[in-house]
């Protein structure tokens, strides 16, 4: 660095001298020896580069693949489908809105690249992450939430309901992950996921009998799962085997799903349900409380249990208002429960 600052220095002294040794002199003197620029030092190669262009295949499209080293790809279990899927989930952050922060560093010869940006359908900044070897390869990648996550921007926050919503179950369910708050609701950071449920099945505090290391341990597995409103289905994946209790690959976030459009704009989501135990089809028209499948553990689960939220047709999420349920023991005629709550239906 100091090298390069005194080259620059030189260059400039050289450039400032030449104009005036070449001026006519005022009286005679000796003619003085000519003077010779130096050379404009070459332009410091921008460190962000690298890491730009990486950057530029994930959010852009381009061939990532070859570009990761043998464990890299290893990581992605040597197939090239998962790391589509892995940038169809960051693409879901909506396009780059702009750039917060990016720094660059060297680790044990491995040069890292970190860029903070802002997302348009993200309610915080995230972060990707690059590694690359001396050859080039990505060695590492990551896309995470940076800082303190803030809930998604939604234009939705009093919105009210169209269709009145039975919850999409009967017995009593645990709310885990819902409300308005990041600390009641991780999805909160996802603009359609906005006011998104996670539900289960609760007993003695524990949500498995045994040691929980089967899928059909779990109080919630095999139960069913209930159009919440009438409708008509819109989209079904069936066949993606279950998941081993505490694996959660992110290839296929819902997993086994229904879509149902219930009219009025309003769109629901019910996932990660048993293969094999859907009955409907697209196209198929469904009543409230119909059996839409099983609770399973299929997609980016790491249990048995059911995600369930409402959007608009453009990917906005609405705030559900259910009707005429139980929550903590007490009546409610309607209202958006929250994390913590144990919930019944009231038949």
């Amino acid at each position: 660095m100091r090298t390069m600052v005194l080259a620059m220095i030189l260059g400039l002294c050289a450039c400032e001298e030449a104009p005036f040794a070449s001026r006519p002199p005022a009286a005679p003197v000796p003619t003085p020896a000519a003077v010779v620029p130096a050379p404009a030092p070459a332009a410091a190669p921008d460190p962000n580069a690298e890491g730009r262009a990486a950057t530029e295949l994930l959010l852009r499209g381009g061939d990532l693949w070859s570009r990761l080293d043998p464990q890299a790809k290893g990581g992605f279990g040597d197939d090239p489908r998962k790391l589509e899927a892995f940038r169809a989930k960051v693409l879901e952050l909506g396009p780059e809105k702009d750039v917060v922060s990016e720094k660059v560093a060297t680790d044990e010869g491995v040069r890292l690249y970190r860029r903070v940006a802002r997302f348009t359908n993200a309610g915080q900044p995230f972060e990707i992450f690059f590694g690359f070897d001396r050859d080039a390869k990505i060695v590492a990648l990551a896309v995470r939430p940076s800082g303190k996550p803030e809930p998604a921007p939604s234009t939705k926050l009093d919105y009210e309901t169209k269709n009145a919503y039975r919850l999409p179950f009967d017995g009593a369910w645990s709310v885990v992950w819902g409300g308005r708050t990041v600390e009641q609701n991780q999805h909160a950071v996802v603009r359609e996921q906005r006011f998104a449920y996670d539900l289960l099945v609760v007993k003695d505090d524990r949500t498995h009998r045994g040691d929980g290391k089967k899928n059909e341990d779990y109080y919630a597995y095999g139960r069913p799962i209930l159009a919440a409103a009438s409708g008509r289905v819109i989209a079904v994946v069936d066949g993606i085997a279950e998941n081993v209790p505490g694996a959660m690959p992110t290839d296929t976030p819902a997993g086994n799903h229904v879509v149902i459009d219930h009219g009025n704009g309003e769109r629901a989501l019910y996932a990660h349900l048993v293969p094999g135990s859907i009955p409907v089809r697209v196209g198929t028209t469904v009543k409230r409380g119909q059996a839409l499948g099983k609770c399973g553990n299929s997609g980016h689960s790491s249990e048995p249990h059911l995600h369930w939220h409402l959007q608009t047709a453009e990917g906005e999420g609405l705030p559900p208002r259910f009707v005429d349920y139980v929550a903590d023991g007490k009546p409610v005629a309607k209202g958006e429960p929250v994390q913590g709550q144990l919930l019944a239906s009231r038949k």
